[in-house]
């Protein structure tokens, strides 16, 4: 079905909604590798053992990614959600506003729940994440590069 609608000519998919709805899914039908952007990110953020953390804007997310991170098998290293404080339109609309609420999300995950490693969750996030990056002394992660790296991994293409 994914195939006849998608058309020919696919290596990979990547799911770029934070949580991975489909995937399970998409991977039975497909035929090709299949990625969602919360467990690239999720795997990434908990390489060698890391506790990690997530920050997000959007508290619709929070069952989803608790889920999606127990699913995966991380839920030990998974040290919670930090969401920003404000509302969640009102901070997209405003790229200074949003990276300063995402930092003070970040700061928790480190200081409060001794996260070793964040991910900004949501893909529409990923702007916010690579300017976070620099910021910080443990990794912020961005979902839509971690997703890019492990769907390469999975077609054995080199950079």
């Amino acid at each position: 079905m994914w195939r006849a609608a998608a058309g020919e000519g696919w290596d990979g998919v990547i799911v770029s909604a934070f949580g991975d709805p489909g995937v399970a899914l998409l991977r039975r039908e497909a035929g090709v590798p299949v990625v969602g952007i919360a467990e690239a990110s999720m795997l990434a953020a908990g390489e060698g053992g890391r506790r990690f953390g997530i920050a997000t804007v959007t508290p619709d997310l929070v069952a989803p990614i608790e889920a999606r991170a127990a699913a995966l098998g991380l839920g030990a290293q998974f040290s919670g959600i930090r969401l920003t404080q404000g509302d969640p339109r009102a901070l997209a609309a405003d790229a200074k506003a949003l990276e300063d609420a995402l930092a003070q999300a970040v700061q928790c995950c480190i200081d409060d729940d001794g996260a070793q490693a964040v991910i900004i969750g949501g893909g529409p996030l990923g702007q916010a994440a690579l300017a976070l990056a620099p910021r910080f002394e443990v990794p912020v992660i961005a979902p839509i590069g971690a997703a890019m790296r492990l769907l390469r991994s999975k077609l054995a293409v080199t950079p």
